[in-house]
């Protein structure tokens, strides 16, 4: 039941066709087009891009009495599509059809090029009659380009006390865009909209913050459990929204955090864990296109399991279902993990977990179907060190809990041979534990607490961070896809926060498969430019960055944390000096006092900024009351 869209690919990122076809504001006007159509008579079609096939995955075009098919490239001839051999474009002069729709935006050059072998009176019509106003369009003279269509979408709730706040910056602004607007349109559980309206950005590298409160009391709209989508205008260097997204109650404001979605639906997720006892596990079925899902159309899979168990229900365009995973996996428990069968309908997916002491929020990451075991790898020890890296935070071992549960995120991932690395904040090695190889299915969750403990390595007030990597002593299989959940315990108040993430190269100046992996422009990463959210009155904004190094790079980072107001100013400034294989905690509050906090004003933010170096870091909120959250945070 996978729809037959493009989304992603390795070479070239983030497909826009889909996003052109399914973007909200152009539904009606293709839904339109294609009434027309199903009223003009037989209808040849022109399909030079292969985009008829997305087109027909994300809306009914029975309607449309087909009499032939076009296309432009001979390698696809004798293709099958909708019951007719394509034939190539050189025969369309034998068309009897009346009509000719021609599945491309930007039609008019392709037609002009083929004018002459049109039959007399026939007429055409394109895509182009179902695009975005040309205020939304970035780029006007290719319409197909990814920074036309810098989308994404966000969970976005307010209701029964609980509440949802975005927030992020102009980063599009350093790398020269001007004027840049957001549009939104929100939509409830049942794919309703609720509301739409645009956001202008100021000219400069200001903050901005989408409150759901703020949202329902300005369009009176009730409560709502749904979602946003956004959409940037007029931006330059990123076609990817990136976001922090902040879930509150009316009693705090630090119950738990995720990030940005990736933009681009996929066929498989994973990392998805298994309740644990007293848990309930959401996973939030949120449809991110115009087409309904079909009932059995999303699954779920004990992790290393074939016996799927399917979702009975259908899902509205652009509506959300609440799915208690317990309903179709009774039996799987923590710390066994599920696989979801998302088959493209939805972008990256955000699970909730309740507790009878708080309630979490996370995602889940894309499980990759091209992924093979790279040999090379042991051979290239020599030149990139420990290679691959997953880096965690191992936060005060007196207070918190660490918990590191792997998770397969490749179906070509039988097995996972990991060392896990456990460094103080001086970048001293204190513990190694080979974890053997974890077959696909395993439920193996490990408490650095208790490693360290058994080890005589448990040091009181103990903090700093753990990597894991590739075991490669035993020519294991590795394949640089490593992912992890780490979980995080609040050992006296029993709040509990996660996040997940996978492994990369640090801080080499070789690189290998685009690794270590650039914010801005080709690889080697070997700056960094975080973004850091500030807290509320009632919370304070928790940091850990980890400088990380496949090899020995600089002995000390040189990291600058810039104060930036609410009118993109830097208004203050610290340094910090970590070592490598090192990290640094702390509080935003510890480093800029409560005048400096109250100047940056509601969105101010804090930027992290190094150009000798790539760092990884963890942010989050906490409160006096223990409530906290922790997710990694994102560069620009």
């Amino acid at each position: 039941m996978t729809l037959a869209i493009s989304t992603f690919s390795n070479k070239s990122g983030g497909e826009c066709l889909f996003k052109a076809l399914g973007h909200p504001l152009v539904v009606p006007r293709i839904e339109a087009l294609l009434s027309d159509l199903g009223e003009a008579g037989p209808v040849a079609i022109y399909d030079p891009n292969n985009a008829v096939s997305s087109l027909a995955a994300l809306y009914a075009i029975d309607c449309v009495q087909i009499s032939n098919i076009y296309v432009q490239k001979l390698e696809e001839l004798g293709r099958d599509v909708f019951g007719h051999k394509v034939r190539p474009v050189s025969a369309i002069s034998e068309t009897q059809a009346r009509t000719i729709f021609v599945a491309s935006y930007d039609a008019d050059r392709l037609m002009h090029q083929i004018q002459h072998l049109l039959p007399s009176g026939i007429n055409y019509v394109s895509l182009d009659s179902a695009r975005l106003p040309d205020d939304m369009l970035t780029n006007h003279n290719n319409y197909l380009t990814p920074l036309n269509f810098a989308t994404n979408f966000a969970f976005f709730r307010d209701s029964a006390g609980l509440h949802t706040r975005l927030v992020s910056a102009n980063y599009w602004h350093r790398y020269g865009s001007r004027g840049v607007k957001l549009w939104l349109q929100l939509f409830d559980q049942a794919g309703r909209e609720l509301a739409s309206w645009d956001e202008s950005l100021p000219d400069n590298s200001a903050g901005f913050a989408i409150d759901s409160r703020e949202v329902r009391s300005r369009y009176d709209t009730g409560p709502f459990s749904g979602q946003l989508f956004v959409h940037a205008i007029n931006v330059t260097g990123h076609d990817v929204v990136k976001y922090a997204l902040d879930i509150y109650d009316d009693d705090t404001d630090a119950v738990s955090c995720t990030h940005d979605a990736n933009a681009w639906p996929s066929d498989l997720y994973a990392g998805l864990p298994a309740p644990a006892a007293g848990e309930r596990v959401t996973l939030w079925v949120q449809n991110s296109h115009p087409m309904e899902i079909p009932a059995n159309a999303i699954g779920l899979t004990r992790m290393g399991s074939e016996d799927v168990r399917w979702l009975g229900k259908k899902i509205a365009p652009f509506g959300s279902y609440a799915l208690n995973v317990s309903e179709l996996l009774p039996d799987v428990t923590w710390p066994e993990q599920i696989e979801v069968l998302a088959g493209k309908h939805m972008v990256r997916p955000r699970y909730e977990i309740d507790t009878e002491v708080n309630r979490r929020i996370a995602h889940v990451n894309v499980e990759r179907t091209d992924i093979e075991s790279d040999g090379a790898l042991a051979e290239l020890r020599g030149m990139v060190g420990k290679g691959y890296i997953l880096p965690a935070p191992v936060l005060p071992m007196e207070q918190y809990e660490t918990i590191v549960l792997p998770t397969p995120m490749s179906t070509g991932q039988l097995e996972l041979a990991l060392k896990l690395l456990v460094y103080d904040s001086e970048g001293n090695e204190v513990h190694a534990h080979r974890m053997g190889c974890l077959s696909r299915d395993h439920a193996v969750a490990l408490s650095v607490n208790r490693i360290l403990a058994e080890a005589g390595s448990g040091l009181a007030g103990f903090t700093g961070h753990l990597e894991l990597t590739y075991d490669l002593t035993d020519e294991s299989a590795a394949d640089g896809w490593l992912h992890a959940l780490f979980r995080y315990r609040n050992v006296s108040s029993g709040h509990t926060a996660e996040t997940s993430f996978g492994s990369h190269m640090f801080n080499l100046p070789v690189t290998y498969r685009n690794e270590p992996q650039s914010y801005g422009g080709p690889a080697p990463g070997l700056s960094t430019r975080l973004y850091l959210r500030l807290g509320s009155p009632t919370s304070d904004t928790l940091c850990c960055l980890i400088y990380p190094a496949s090899m020995p790079w600089r002995a000390r980072s040189d990291t600058v944390i810039n104060l930036i107001d609410s009118n993109g100013m830097e208004i203050a400034s610290r340094n910090l000096k970590i070592p490598c294989g090192g990290s640094r905690l702390f509080r935003a509050s510890e480093l800029f006092d409560a005048d400096l906090r109250v100047r940056a004003g509601v969105n101010g933010y804090v930027q992290v900024r190094d150009l000798g170096c790539r760092l990884f870091g963890y942010h989050g909120l906490i409160d006096d009351q223990g409530s906290f959250s922790l997710d990694h945070m994102f560069g620009f």
